[in-house]
């Protein structure tokens, strides 16, 4: 009898945990994120805080917020997670020298924090938030498509943008958002068919967000996982517009994604017509292999992430054939999405990667022989 009171009491718990984490929607007084007129005193709310911390701009915003995305956001503090009225913000812009959280950071591109690279503008996505200084210069559209998206009207999120509902009738910026922090899934998003339950607000893309060290690819134990597909998306107009006129990934995954404006290079097409080696341009959305020198890649690197064909419960620390599920070679395996101290948003520094060099990390993380002396 013992035994099966503890045994339900257990799964009672864990049920409540799983509903917590599903139901985790923001929370905190209203003032702390919204103003009615955007005035007090005089003054506009959006440009100072209850607490006199500085918003980004004056406002008006969308949905009455008091600052923009980056406003919450990007506040360029050195903290990469912020508190405001007891609620935790993550920072996608900051000079916290702990490191950065697992979608890199915005502040290598404005150079609060040094990029490896002398051209600072390939550091990063140039979203017109960060302001007209920090536009992009040389390319004028995304790199690998031509899409309707330019270096003058990229932003964070919208019709133009990553976050939130993309529409190329619709909004950019916050009115893209709306209701989505409200109705927030936090951990497992395995629907992905609004912007509430989709993986970090990506509309379409399913994936398991860490709920323990939150917005952190931490180790090997605790980490996102993210959805991949075993080929990827073909060149077609239903493979971006899985809902009518709107723009999201058909396979829900993080690379088709990616795909929906850097088609040449994630599309089956652009990789070469098929799933097998060689490959005309590096492969995403397809499984890591299963022999060879791959089979050495067993624990999870958060220098190069892997995708799963399932959207586990947990976060997996086992790769290859190891794994309990396909590992999946995606587009984040290499790059983070925001900024790194690299070029081209890699995750390390490609021009260390030397074959038969002796190095480790990067490249080598799969490719485990290509590092080896002769």
């Amino acid at each position: 009898m013992r035994k099966t009171i503890l045994i339900s009491l257990s799964v009672i718990c864990y049920l409540l945990i799983v509903h917590i984490y599903a139901d985790a929607k923001i929370t905190g007084p209203c003032v702390n994120c919204h103003t009615m007129h955007n005035s007090q005193n005089g003054a506009v709310m959006a440009t100072y805080g209850a607490d006199g911390r500085q918003w980004k701009g004056t406002g008006p915003y969308p949905a009455l917020t008091r600052g923009d995305c980056l406003g919450c956001h990007g506040m360029g503090t050195s903290n990469k997670i912020v508190s405001i009225g007891g609620s935790e913000i993550p920072q996608v812009y900051h000079t916290d020298g702990s490191g950065d959280l697992a979608g890199g950071n915005f502040a290598y591109i404005t150079g609060s924090k040094s990029p490896v690279t002398a051209d600072r503008n390939s550091a990063g996505h140039n979203v017109i938030d960060l302001g007209a200084v920090y536009q992009e210069t040389i390319l004028t559209g995304p790199p690998g498509y031509d899409t309707p998206v330019s270096n003058t009207d990229f932003t964070c999120a919208g019709k133009r943008g990553c976050h939130g509902k993309r529409n190329p009738f619709g909004s950019s910026g916050l009115s893209a958002l709306i209701g989505a922090h409200h109705n927030n899934v936090d951990g497992k998003c395995d629907v992905a068919d609004e912007n509430y339950n989709s993986y970090r607000f990506l509309r379409g893309v399913k994936g398991l967000e860490n709920t323990v060290d939150k917005w952190q690819n931490k180790d090997a134990n605790s980490h996102n996982e993210y959805f991949g597909a075993t080929t990827p998306m073909s060149d077609d107009c239903f493979s971006c517009h899985a809902h009518p006129m709107d723009v999201d990934p058909a396979n829900n995954t993080i690379s088709g994604f990616c795909g929906t404006c850097h088609g040449d290079f994630h599309f089956l097409e652009g990789i070469g017509g098929d799933t097998a080696s060689p490959f005309t341009r590096h492969p995403t959305d397809v499984t890591l292999p299963n022999s060879g020198e791959y089979t050495a890649y067993t624990t999870y690197s958060v220098g190069a992430p892997v995708a799963r064909t399932t959207v586990p419960d947990i976060p997996s620390s086992t790769v290859g054939p190891l794994g309990n599920t396909d590992d999946i070679v995606m587009c984040l395996s290499c790059h983070a999405s925001h900024a790194t101290p690299y070029a081209d948003i890699l995750r390390w520094d490609y021009r260390n990667m030397v074959a038969g060099g002796g190095g480790s990390g990067g490249c080598f993380t799969c490719h485990t022989q290509k590092n080896q002396t002769p």
